[in-house]
């Protein structure tokens, strides 16, 4: 309205234009001197100037997939004490919204096996500390050169993805490099549990007897259950929500390659997931091996 008043101001005067519209002149000379001199907005004019530059720099800098929750607990962490009702006004105004997840379509073929490992899990997808229990599923891409597929293994602990690879064929290596690199990087000194659905890829004999060669358990969901693998599902989700669907169309398997790199190393190291309270995977676990340290040290000194 204020636009329209200055586009016509010289031809008609603003006291008539204001006769017609419903706004006042003096509300228009005030938005004027306001405009002149920003200075002299509200405190929350101000305030909102401010926020709505650490919002858009939250939203861009997180893959631009967070939506009101996630940007305004990443505020809280970094210091700014603002309302949540403020954050959903203000990203509003800006046009910002989140990913907003799809249908996750099933990748793996089950495998017509008479006898498999049992399902150790029954949906019960916790575990009291890090490598305890992995879960591990994949996914495919549509690129221009065909399909490429996508393997994770994620501790259950911290939700931290521990191993992924990308490969052009689904029949390939894809599920056991993917289960190397998570062999590779991380400790096991205790009991630990693998967990997949029924794919073909994760009862084949190369498969099986890697675990078997490194002392890990393997457990395979129920057949014909929906929910055998949800923890991996749902981390599959969002890796084609916030990458996959965002970022394409792919050319081949060197984008997917590094778009995953960069997720993977964000998603570990800087996303706020709601299941562990709001603080990235790496953070999570580097507090709970910060509190088992303070108890050994406590016991040694008692």
């Amino acid at each position: 309205m204020v636009a329209f008043i200055d586009d016509y101001r010289n031809e008609y005067g603003v006291e008539p234009i204001c006769a017609v519209l419903p706004i006042a002149p003096s509300t228009y000379y005030s938005w004027k001197t306001r405009q002149a001199n920003p200075s002299l907005r509200s405190a929350r004019a101000l305030r909102d100037e401010q926020l709505r530059k650490q919002i858009q720099r939250v939203w861009e800098t997180n893959f631009r997939v967070y939506g009101v929750r996630k940007v305004w607990h990443q505020l809280k962490r970094e210091g700014f004490i603002v309302a949540k009702c403020t954050v959903h006004r203000l990203m509003k105004e800006l046009g910002l919204r989140g990913a907003v997840r799809g249908r996750v379509a099933k990748t793996t073929m089950p495998a017509d096996v008479s006898e498999s490992p049992g399902d150790l899990v029954n949906r019960e997808f916790t575990a009291q500390q890090p490598n305890r229990l992995w879960v591990s599923d994949l996914t495919y891409v549509a690129t221009w050169r065909g399909f490429v597929y996508v393997a994770f293994v994620i501790d259950v602990f911290s939700r931290r993805i521990v191993g992924w690879y990308v490969s052009n064929s689904l029949r390939s290596d894809l599920a056991l490099n993917a289960l190397e690199q998570a062999i590779c990087e991380r400790d096991r000194n205790k009991r630990l549990i693998h967990h997949s659905d029924r794919g073909v890829q994760y009862l084949s004999i190369r498969y099986t007897e890697r675990l078997a060669d490194v002392g890990i358990e393997p457990s395979v969901g129920s057949k014909g259950d929906s929910y055998d693998n949800a923890l991996a599902e749902s981390v599959i989700g969002l890796f084609k929500t916030e990458v996959i669907r965002r970022q394409g169309p792919w050319r081949g398997l060197d984008d997917v390659e590094i778009a995953t790199l960069q997720w993977v190393w964000w998603f570990n190291h800087h996303r706020l997931l709601e299941s562990i309270g709001y603080i990235p995977p790496v953070e999570y676990e580097q507090a709970y091996y910060s509190r088992h340290d303070n108890l050994t040290l406590e016991a040694a000194l008692t």
